[in-house]
């Protein structure tokens, strides 16, 4: 079995942003040389979601708005989390929404999405580097 486990970081520099990295992920899937298997990419922060879409710029409009109206960032006092000092219980809301992580199988070397599915970084309390973990695994 082989496997490869590498870690990649976004900065968005807005508070919450949608960066497509299915291309930085299909590079690791040709690094490791795996030709069947699975490849698991996991936001390492409780504020960052990964997830599965098209990569659509009026859909990730409506994300946007359909998130804000869930867990609306202000006012900031609205929210227990944010008497420890923070400002971001939204983003733990908003991330508990988008996910954690997707799990997308590797076929002939290469991930086997459906039509449209890319890959996305959800980012809802930016403004600093944050790590995303790839780990594949197969032969």
């Amino acid at each position: 079995m082989k496997s490869l486990t590498e870690y990649l970081t976004y900065n968005v520099k807005g508070r919450r942003g949608f960066v497509n990295i299915t291309s930085d992920v299909r590079k690791l899937v040709l690094k490791s040389k795996v030709q069947e298997g699975l490849c698991l990419v996991n936001a390492m922060h409780i504020t960052a979601s990964v997830f599965i879409n098209d990569n659509e710029s009026g859909l990730h409009h409506d994300y946007e708005k359909w998130l804000e109206s869930l867990a609306p960032h202000e006012p900031v006092d609205q929210y227990e989390h944010n008497n420890t000092g923070e400002d971001n219980a939204d983003a733990h809301l908003k991330r508990q929404i988008m996910g954690r992580e997707v799990v997308v199988a590797i076929t002939a070397g290469k991930l086997d999405f459906g039509p449209w599915e890319q890959i996305f970084y959800g980012e809802f309390d930016g403004q600093r580097p944050k790590r995303v973990l790839v780990k594949i695994i197969g032969e």
